[in-house]
């Protein structure tokens, strides 16, 4: 049985220099609430420090690095650890939301408001030209920001419990990304970025 033939289309969002595009909900078996869950006491999370500007700084959030190959990113090397079983089932609903192929997820662990992501483009070698990266978030909403690399446009989008965030084309190129901190009282939240690594 089919448990994603009925996932509904990704609602394209207008943007230059790059395609993008949104799905509220993907389609899976069991509750936002309960994958969210699992995520957290499932997996074996890391506070990595990485080189920005030649300085070594803890990241501000916890990660893990899934899938085939290793990854490089901020001067770290990321040993995969295989998917697991609910990781496998999360990367099926995006490859059918998608139509894209993943081998590889990294997931990032925003305990709470005080975890941010810095502004940064996923352009690594091992990527591609133009990568296809599938964006899919559980538990707390928190505002995605875009930055044109010439113009400097902003495009914030709330990623909310349980959204796919599809981008492709040239957006990498021409685009930044980054979750700021906040100090609101917010709840975890995780974000699973499955990405194909030639």
């Amino acid at each position: 049985m089919d448990l994603f033939a009925s996932a509904p289309a990704l609602m394209p969002i207008p943007i230059r220099d790059g395609e993008l595009a949104f799905l509220a909900q993907l389609p899976l078996p069991w509750p936002n609430a309960l994958v969210l869950a699992r995520l957290i006491a499932e997996t074996d999370w890391r506070e990595e420090t990485v080189l920005v500007y030649g300085k070594r700084h803890l990241q501000p959030r916890l990660s893990a690095w899934h899938g085939d190959k290793a990854y490089r990113y901020s001067g770290l090397r990321l040993a995969p650890a295989p998917f697991t079983p609910l990781l496998d089932v999360i990367r099926q609903a995006a490859e059918q939301a998608t139509g894209r192929r993943y081998n590889s997820v990294l997931l990032n662990y925003y305990r709470d408001g005080r975890d941010s992501m810095g502004m940064h483009s996923d352009d690594e070698p091992e990527l591609g030209p133009e990568p296809a990266i599938a964006s899919v978030s559980f538990g707390a909403t928190r505002p995605f920001i875009l930055r044109h690399k010439a113009s400097k446009e902003t495009l914030k989008l709330p990623l909310t419990d349980g959204s796919l965030l599809f981008m492709a084309g040239k957006l990498q190129a021409n685009w930044m990304h980054g979750i700021n901190k906040t100090t609101r009282p917010l709840g975890a939240r995780i974000n699973l970025t499955f990405r194909n690594i030639d």
